[in-house]
């Protein structure tokens, strides 16, 4: 079924700890993950939590990608959405699990504004 975009939800477990609390990495590995994606970045915000923990999120001209880490639970949250046939979210992903170290990973693709639930006088 056609689809006008792809949303990835992307769990990451056994991180790094040390490098899902540095912000400055985080910031670094979204735009890479961006870049191999083919996605072409508008405006990144980033933020790093006392005592731990890094949330982040790049405005793309293709929709976005953010991520929520814990390191005290070397977990990290991420969320790829692409919009466009030119744009791969799954190598953004293999981008992230590998800068982040992560041991295991669950990664779920949706589907969204799927073409058969728009009417084409929408």
């Amino acid at each position: 079924m056609k689809a006008l975009g792809r949303h990835l939800l992307i769990d990451l477990y056994d991180c790094d700890e040390r490098l899902l609390d540095d912000r400055e990495y985080i910031e670094t590995q979204l735009h890479a993950a961006a870049e191999a994606a083919g996605a072409r970045v508008l405006g990144a915000v980033f933020h790093r939590f006392s005592p731990h923990g890094v949330t982040g999120v790049l405005v793309v001209q293709e929709s976005h990608l953010a991520v929520h880490t814990w390191p005290e639970r070397r977990y990290a949250a991420i969320d790829l959405f692409t919009c466009g046939s030119d744009i791969d979210p799954w190598l953004a992903y293999k981008s992230l699990k590998r800068a982040f170290g992560a041991g295991r990973d669950n990664a779920v693709e949706v589907g969204r504004g799927l073409m058969d639930e728009i009417s084409a006088e929408d």
